[in-house]
């Protein structure tokens, strides 16, 4: 069940300040799902669509269904404005879990899992991100009986392996399609959950250190006194003590 108490969450934003994007996103999936192995090596192992349906449960935990986004029209630059419902969304999502596939092509064979979240991260530090990625992800390849090295696959082959994979997890790769509702362009844009919900984190910590700086002024109480109130009676506490 994901942590969503104020001192645990602060305590998470605290701690990805000085993280990168990836460092963040496992933070956030660690709050996600406290139940796995504290280290981060089991969210590692997940596929990466699992996390992306965790950290949509952490979203809909936090902050509730409806979700603001915005982008830019790719045709005309226009600013389109729209809400989703991220519970509606997640139950459309079918992260799978990590299992064998197969492909086969005239007298090629392939096995292979969808990534994890570690082959993502570990493929993203390569000059060749989709090849480490394959390299990763493929773990037999035979042609007339015979063993290859994965060097070794049609580029043709190598399509439909991530074809594959993309239809076996399609929580890994989030895409939203939007009208522009002036010049009619339909723009394509991915939707990064885990970017999407560190940036209300950061909005949410900074406004509640703003209420605890207040009230600790105004009535002298510790941090955890006010973090233990409910954010009801903060804010009334709030409107008490305005001048």
């Amino acid at each position: 069940m994901a942590s969503t108490q104020a001192a645990d969450l602060l305590a998470t934003w605290e701690a990805g300040l000085g993280q990168d994007g990836f460092g963040r996103a496992l933070l956030l999936h660690r709050t996600a799902r406290p139940e796995l192995a504290g280290d981060g090596g089991a969210h590692l192992a997940l596929p990466v669509g699992a996390r992306e349906a965790d950290l949509f449960a952490l979203r809909r935990a936090l902050f509730g269904d409806r979700m603001q986004v915005r982008l830019d029209c790719s045709a005309c630059g226009e600013d389109l404005e729209f809400e989703l419902d991220a519970g509606e969304f997640a139950r459309s999502l079918a992260p799978v879990e990590s299992k064998v596939l197969r492909v086969a092509e005239d007298s090629w064979q392939v096995e292979f899992r969808p990534p994890t979240v570690a082959d993502l991260a570990a493929a993203a530090r390569r000059p060749d991100a989709r090849r480490a990625l394959l390299h990763a992800c493929v773990t037999a390849v035979v042609r007339d009986g015979e063993p290859q090295p994965v060097d070794a696959l049609p580029e043709a082959l190598e399509r439909r392996v991530a074809e594959a994979a993309e239809a076996a997890d399609p929580a890994a790769d989030v895409n939203l399609t939007i009208s522009c509702p002036d010049c009619a362009t339909a723009t394509r844009a991915e939707l990064d959950i885990a970017s999407y919900l560190w940036t209300e984190l950061d909005a949410w910590a900074r406004d509640v250190l703003l209420d605890v700086h207040l009230l600790a002024t105004a009535y002298g109480w510790s941090e955890p006194q006010i973090l233990a109130l409910s954010p009801l009676r903060r804010r009334y506490y709030l409107e008490l003590c305005a001048p």
